[in-house]
């Protein structure tokens, strides 16, 4: 039978004698697969990374511990509530540089924790699209900033500003009133706990914002815009919709934000006076934190009980970190079982 088309022929016929796609195309190439011994291979690796940060975490506690042992064999627990820090006659005690750390990294995130919220939801509910991106961009540089530049410009700057324009008008404010005015005592120079937390603030505020801002934008869009179409407004879709779905990135971000202002050094050497004293409560003090007495005098701590005390406090400020992250851990958890329970 010819295969020759004559005129009349259907287009069913015409395509009854194509050749299939099937024959046209060439057989896919099949991938090699990694075998067995290859994902055995990865799986130690990862094992032996997990295992090395953890052996890693046990040195430098071990080390930390062994360097301090001469004070903690001493002083025991007193030395957490002793505020006698003297070289000269031998005698040491952390509180007035815990005061100082907590105090500072407390103020800290009182500041930055509003407005890097406040910068997370304008980026991502408010700003309009020509700016998000340059925004988001000059927010993210204020991460790279040296400290020291902040430290700088906060002995040179800033600390003659807040003396003039805050610190002087708060004493004349709380002058007499019991209690609210020793907070706001002391002579008003620009350097101290006030103006350390408030450095601190600005250091870690593009830490908590990018962080808020990428974990509110993984929020599914449905649910958002099912909320506006509900009539929600801007603050009841971030409150009822976006922080719920995503609470655990943001406190993940305001612990990533409180660690970077628990372990930073040169700017809080530069701001908080390096005071080892501790007189008052005022926020306007002088005092000093773990971080910078750590850099002030280790490099001429000789031998001794002077460098164990300053190991000691390094042992102090692992514990202080491990609390922390601990609190953290403990709260979502709580959260996550209060959020079964809902009905």
């Amino acid at each position: 039978m010819s295969s020759t088309l004559v005129h009349g022929d259907s287009p069913s016929s015409l395509s009854a004698i194509k050749p299939s796609r099937a024959m046209t195309q060439p057989p896919p190439v099949k991938r090699a697969r990694s075998g067995p011994l290859a994902d055995r291979i990865f799986g130690w690796l990862a094992k032996g990374s997990a295992l090395l940060t953890l052996a890693l975490l046990l040195a430098i506690l071990t080390s930390l511990t062994i360097s301090a042992w001469p004070a903690i064999s001493k002083y025991g627990l007193s030395f957490l509530t002793s505020t006698v820090w003297d070289p000269v006659q031998n005698e040491y005690g952390g509180l007035v540089m815990i005061y100082g750390t907590l105090a500072t990294s407390l103020i800290a995130l009182l500041i930055a924790v509003p407005v890097s919220f406040g910068i997370a939801l304008f980026l991502t509910e408010l700003s309009p699209a020509w700016l998000k991106r340059p925004l988001g961009t000059a927010i993210e540089l204020l991460a790279a900033v040296p400290s020291i530049v902040y430290g700088m410009w906060g002995l040179l700057v800033f600390g003659p500003v807040l003396a003039t324009y805050v610190q002087q008008p708060l004493q004349s404010l709380t002058h007499g009133i019991p209690y609210l005015g020793a907070f706001f005592s002391g002579p008003p120079v620009g350097i101290g706990i006030l103006s350390a937390g408030i450095i601190l603030a600005i250091m870690i505020i593009p830490f908590i914002a990018s962080v808020m801002r990428d974990v509110f934008e993984v929020t599914p869009p449905l649910l958002k815009e099912s909320a506006y179409g509900l009539g929600a407004t801007t603050w009841e879709v971030v409150s009822k919709v976006v922080l719920p779905y995503t609470k655990t990135g943001v406190i993940g971000g305001i612990m990533l934000g409180l660690g970077r202002a628990i372990g930073e050094t040169m700017a809080v050497t530069f701001v908080i006076g390096n005071f080892n004293q501790l007189d008052s409560l005022s926020l306007f003090q002088a005092a000093n934190s773990i971080t910078s007495a750590l850099a002030n005098e280790f490099a001429e701590a000789g031998e001794g009980l002077h460098q164990a005390a300053l190991m000691y406090l390094g042992l102090v400020l692992f514990f202080i970190t491990f609390v922390i992250l601990s609190l953290s851990k403990l709260l979502l958890s709580r959260l996550r079982k209060a959020e079964g329970t809902k009905t």
